[in-house]
């Protein structure tokens, strides 16, 4: 009988009724140990008497929770209630993909996107030897934020025996070969002669449920049970050419493959078939964008007859989605010209072009040294113009550069350096300005409009002209450019001052007024002012990290300029024609666990973030971004002897405590901290929205965290946090700044505002500084007997990590060790180690980026 509001199964208190089906009730429940909502399953009674059928249900359940896939149900717990097993799985938000496709047809974009997901999804099941038996659409359940979810893996295998409708639920059968499972539109020629069944099943039950996405009807629907089955023997699926809305050739190819009779004859695992989406898609996973062609060209006399075979998938992807977009909206689509510009291997900064035409950028080819390139567009390879370690920032009409040297990183995509100015003709970088991130020459050659950091406050202002502020915020502001009349600049609002590009696109008129034109956006770049001047031209994605091209009026409305597979970035525009670049970005971990002798590779879902390692250097704490993580990111606490990691809670990762019973987490969209119980307890917000803080660290007692934070109207300093209670005292004077906690608790390395090193006392004796210190070096902890300290090389040119002791009492600096010296090229960058207590384990992020440069013709 249906569970009433208010019972208690365990921990677990029934709140509503969500559905019910063959396979039990599910009910909205709340987690009362971890102050969480979940969906609680009560699967029939007929379980609970069969005891090899509830073994089964137990081993499957484990092995589904084991998963831990973004696009697979997560399962939290399994129990009993008055005989009958109940299983606990997060709580989605959304419908399902029959709810869907009951209104209609999908828009192309989304047959690839989820396809995809759910081609992944598989894949990470069928590593581990599960095979879902009853994929369907009523088993694809679409999230809110787009995510594709796979419900319900292993239960066909333990579905009760039931009579079936043609197209009705899951259905088993006993015959003297096996037992026939499954969904009867759905199953595999070997389901329904009740053979045995592997992961080439669900290939064919995915190419059915692919063919009704892109036609809308079922490939082997008939008016009984048995006459559908016989269908699936005997006859072939109808040509998808001949429905009202074909798909191209290469996609039928795919679904055609997945509906073959043999399942020798399919693809032969999901990985392979997730493989071909993406080829045809050219989706990726990563933080900044798209799989780019990445296969490095010599220049050939045939060089015109001879593209690389990515970069043929890529424009192939971009000619079929634009004649599909356009057959399925009934207009003829405008299809853009996309024309490569670099080949190399390597990462690729900011492209911009030259008065007469030509690109400049600034590149690091083959690991080797970040220096400025010019390219013609009618000619094939770049020249070095001769400027090593300056990034690119804008070019004005008259031909001077303006340029970032001596950069440093300060987090997510945060980087500040000296302004210096160029002539495209040549010679030595003029310095400007200090602690600048970007800057846009204004349409008249002469003025400059710059973000920059101002270290006294840690506040990010906007200037335009140089020395007159028009916007100061303590979150993050990026990518300025100057309205063609002058009177606007337009700006990337990160809403966050930690360097994630999520947030919103807004215009600052003359007198400093904000206007956000579009917000929510997970990751925003690339903005540009429209040919017309009447929209701002931006790159965004609203769910995970594949930036399409998107177009705002100064009214607010959005539009889409073009959903470009994986994703671009705008870089410049000139006579109707843009330039963009493409990354392909991965974020991986690797750490040397305790009393281990080589490192592991601790990465998880495309974009790990660091945050922590324990005292003890058993584990590690960091976030899953991009699509990995979802649209409010996931904090995961992991072993480092390479055991899976485990979720703790949305939002960002901060810190471990000693005991490591503890996390503290931050949600995506507050400025709250979150205590997190690593095994049974509860969840519950630890500080109020009054105070944003960064950096977060435990004090070695265990009761009192360390953190980073600044107040509006204030600059930023370092507070002292109450655990029990979690109120916050401000710990050193407004500018003076740190993290780095001894590990006795007993002092804290710093840096005031004018960027000069010191050290903290916690017995409140004062500041003691440490002159002669360059700032480039980044204090990242003390040694474990707290005599020294450990810098590390911020420059954003070196490309390992270089860590270096400092003698605190003398200002002493001596090298001692680099970390990511044999990683792969193609841009990699290392991020400063976490150590453990006593400073023999570690863990580091590093990033692999590839990029590519195109100019397109035909954006409307």
């Amino acid at each position: 009988m249906p569970l009433s509001s208010g019972i208690k199964l365990g921990p677990y208190e029934i709140q509503s009724v969500i559905g019910a089906g063959g396979m039990g009730e599910v009910y909205r429940a709340r987690d009362t140990r971890l102050n969480r909502d979940v969906a609680l399953k009560i699967l029939p009674e007929s379980f609970s008497r069969d005891a090899d059928r509830l073994r089964r249900f137990e081993q499957e359940s484990q092995a589904v929770a084991a998963l831990n896939h973004p696009n697979i149900l997560a399962i939290y717990d399994v129990g009993h209630y008055e005989g009958s097993p109940f299983l606990v799985s997060e709580l989605l938000e959304g419908e399902s993909l029959r709810a869907v496709l009951d209104r209609g047809l999908l828009p192309p974009r989304k047959v690839i996107d989820y396809a995809v997901q759910i081609a992944k999804g598989l894949s990470a099941a069928h590593d581990k030897g599960i095979v879902h038996r009853d994929l369907k659409p009523d088993n694809l359940f679409i999230c809110r934020d787009g995510r594709v979810k796979i419900l319900d893996f292993g239960l066909a295998k333990l579905a009760a025996k039931q009579d079936a409708e043609p197209d009705g639920p899951t259905m088993t059968s006993h015959t003297a070969a096996g037992v026939v499972m499954g969904t009867v539109s759905y199953m595999a020629p070997e389901q329904v002669r009740g053979e045995s069944v592997d992961a080439r099943t669900d290939m064919f039950s995915f190419g059915a449920v692919l063919f009704e996405m892109v036609s809308g009807h079922r490939a082997f629907h008939r008016d009984t049970a048995a006459e559908t089955m016989t269908a699936i023997l005997k006859d072939d699926a109808p040509e998808i050419g001949d429905l009202p809305t074909p798909v191209a050739p290469a996609f039928e190819r795919i679904i055609r493959r997945c509906l073959e009779k043999s399942p020798d004859q399919r693809f032969q695992s999901a990985k392979d078939l997730a493989f071909a989406l993406e080829a045809l898609s050219q989706l990726s996973g990563s933080k900044t964008g798209a799989q780019a062609a990445i296969q490095a060209a010599a220049p050939n006399p045939s060089r015109k007859l001879t593209f690389s075979a990515a970069a043929l998938l890529f424009a192939a992807a971009m000619l079929f989605l634009g004649w599909w977009i356009g057959r399925a909206s009934g207009v003829p689509a405008s299809i853009p010209n996309y024309q490569q510009i670099t080949f190399r291997s390597g990462y690729l900064g900011n492209a911009r072009f030259t008065p007469d035409g030509s690109i400049v950028y600034n590149a690091t080819w083959e690991g080797g040294q970040n220096q400025l390139y010019l390219v013609r567009t009618d000619e094939v390879g770049s020249r070095e113009l001769q400027i090593k370690d300056a990034e690119l920032l804008s070019i004005s009409k008259t031909g001077e550069l303006a340029v970032r040297v001596n950069s440093q990183n300060r987090g997510g995509y945060q980087r500040i350096g000296t302004l210096a100015r160029i002539p495209l003709s040549g010679g030595s970088p003029r310095e400007v300005l200090e602690n600048v991130q970007d800057a846009d020459w204004a349409a008249d050659g002469q003025s400059l409009a710059v973000v920059r950091l101002v270290p006294e406050t840690s506040h990010w202002r906007l200037e335009y002209p140089l020395g007159k502020v028009l916007f100061d915020s303590i979150n993050w502001i990026s990518n300025p450019k100057i309205s063609p009349d002058g009177r606007l600049v337009a700006i990337a609002d990160h809403e966050n001052p930690d360097g994630d590009d999520e947030g919103s696109v807004a215009i600052i008129d003359l007198q400093g007024h904000e206007k956000k034109l579009s917000s929510g956006w997970t990751s925003v770049e690339g903005i540009l002012w429209s040919p017309t001047g009447d929209e701002i031209w931006f790159s965004a994605s609203n769910s995970g990290s594949s930036e399409n091209l998107r177009a705002a009026t100064l009214n607010g409305k959005v539009r889409t300029i073009a959903n470009v597979p994986g994703g671009m970035w705008f870089q410049d525009l000139r006579n109707g024609v843009a330039l963009m670049v493409t990354h392909q970005q991965r974020l991986n971990i690797r750490a040397l666990p305790p009393g281990g002798k080589e490192e592991r590779e601790l990465g998880w879902l495309g974009w790990s973030y660091l945050r922590d390692i324990s005292r003890d250097g058993t584990k590690i704490l960091f976030e899953e971004e991009a699509e990995g993580g979802g649209p409010n990111y996931t904090s995961f606490l992991r072993d480092t002897d390479g055991s899976p990691p485990v979720r703790m809670s949305e939002g960002e990762a901060r810190a471990i405590s000693p005991d490591n019973k503890w996390v503290i987490t931050k949600p995506l969209k507050s400025n709250s901290l979150t205590l997190v119980p690593t095994g049974a307890g509860q969840a519950r917000q630890l500080t109020d929205e009054s105070i944003s803080y960064s950096t977060v660290r435990f004090f070695p007692d265990g009761k009192h965290l360390l953190a980073a934070g600044i107040e509006p109207g204030h600059g930023g300093r370092d507070y002292l946090i109450d655990v029990n209670d979690g109120k916050a005292k401000p710990l050193t004077p407004e500018g003076v700044v740190g993290t780095a906690l001894s590990q006795d608790g007993t002092k804290i390395a710093v840096r005031d505002s004018g960027a000069q090193l010191g050290v903290w006392p916690m017995d409140g004796s004062g500041l003691r500084t440490i002159p002669g210190v360059d700032p480039n070096y980044r204090v990242i902890g003390w040694s474990p007997d707290a005599s020294s300290l450990y810098l590390f090389s911020s420059r954003a040119s070196e490309r390992t990590g270089k860590i270096y002791q400092l003698n605190p009492s003398t200002g002493k600096i001596a090298f001692w060790k680099e970390f990511g010296a044999n990683l792969l090229a193609g841009g990699t960058n290392v991020g400063a180690p976490r150590f453990s207590a006593d400073g023999k384990a570690y863990a580091y992020v590093y990033l692999q980026d590839l990029s590519q440069a195109y100019t397109i013709t035909g954006l409307k």
